[in-house]
């Protein structure tokens, strides 16, 4: 199933079910989130590398990690 059949189904559930499946998605995000030590090791990295892609690719991990998802 893709990602707009799941929400297409979800959108069809009562205003209760969707909470719940909205506490879950946030609960997810949470779980999805790198803990500090993580984040300054992604940080170092994005400090210490002169390559450009590898940069920007550092800044995204560090982004999804600090934000979740």
């Amino acid at each position: 199933m893709t990602a707009a059949g799941v929400i297409a189904e979800i959108k069809q559930l009562p205003r209760a079910e969707q909470s719940r499946v909205i506490q879950f998605a946030l609960e997810l995000a949470r779980e999805r989130q790198l803990p500090g030590a993580e984040l300054a090791r992604l940080a170092q990295r994005l400090t210490d590398t002169p390559d450009a892609t590898e940069a920007q690719r550092l800044r995204e991990e560090i982004h999804r990690g600090f934000y979740g998802g």
